[in-house]
């Protein structure tokens, strides 16, 4: 009893030379360096008596930088693997938005030269006739926007200005202006969507001299959509534009998608 007594009171005695000696240069310690130095230290002298505290302590030390550097390590590791995560979310994000608006590009090209086609017809009625109505009564041409915009490109919105010119030619012609939006979103968004993409065809028809009692403008949201994919959903965030005849129906049927 007696021995294992005074190897308890060795072993603590080395352990604060230790201690002391360690200390003569202080450094930062990890949380880990307590707990191992003195861990090791009692197991060390138990099990090889003074001497073996000493050495324990030095391995116990040694042991939890290891197991505190191991910790920083997994940490590092699972935040690089998160940002990797991030960075591929975003570079697929990016992916889709510049070829939604490569096909939005594209598209608005062939819709500004059906809405160029549009206007020469009026104007070939215009000439062979003294009111070209009967003959332009249901053609219709249509401004395509991008997701969650009601904003028109400067190239359609000049299309659009030349064919109000040339409707303005026609008095017995009226237009419908029709606004729609894609099935994404709430039934409000999208119907407030509608509208601003049809009040905002509108604003060009007026700014270029069209009376507000020629134009019919409505706004049908997201209820008239049969779209089951991207390239679907394009043609569905629209505005479409039918001329009309004033004292009849124009032949086009609005209400229905292409």
């Amino acid at each position: 009893m007696n021995t294992v007594f005074s190897r308890a009171v060795g072993t603590m005695g080395l352990l604060g030379m230790s201690a002391v000696a360690l200390a003569g240069e202080p450094q930062p310690a990890t949380p880990h360096e307590p707990i191992g130095f003195v861990t090791g230290g009692v197991i060390g002298a138990f099990a090889a008596g003074p001497v073996g505290a000493v050495i324990g302590a030095g391995l116990g030390t040694w042991l939890g930088n290891r197991v505190h550097r191991a910790g920083d390590a997994t940490h590092a590791e699972a935040t690089v693997a998160a940002l990797q995560t991030d960075k591929s979310e975003l570079l697929g994000e990016k992916s889709t938005l510049l070829t939604e608006k490569n096909v939005l590009t594209e598209t608005n090209r062939s819709l500004s030269a059906q809405l160029d086609d549009l206007t020469h017809k009026v104007e070939s009625a215009q000439t062979a006739r003294e009111d070209g109505s009967e003959v332009l009564d249901g053609l219709q041409g249509d401004v395509l926007f991008r997701t969650g915009s009601a904003e028109i490109t400067p190239e359609i919105a000049h299309q659009i200005q030349v064919l109000a010119q040339a409707v303005a030619k026609s008095p017995a012609l009226k237009v419908r202006v029709d606004g729609y939006a894609d099935p994404r979103g709430t039934v409000d968004a999208n119907l407030k969507l509608s509208e601003a993409r049809a009040n905002a065809v509108r604003d060009l028809f007026l700014a270029s001299g069209i009376r507000d009692e020629v134009l019919e403008v409505n706004a049908y949201g997201k209820s008239q959509s049969v779209a089951a994919d991207n390239d679907g959903y394009a043609l569905e965030r629209r505005v479409r534009l039918t001329l009309q005849a004033q004292d009849g129906a124009a032949v086009a049927q609005v209400g229905r998608n292409p």
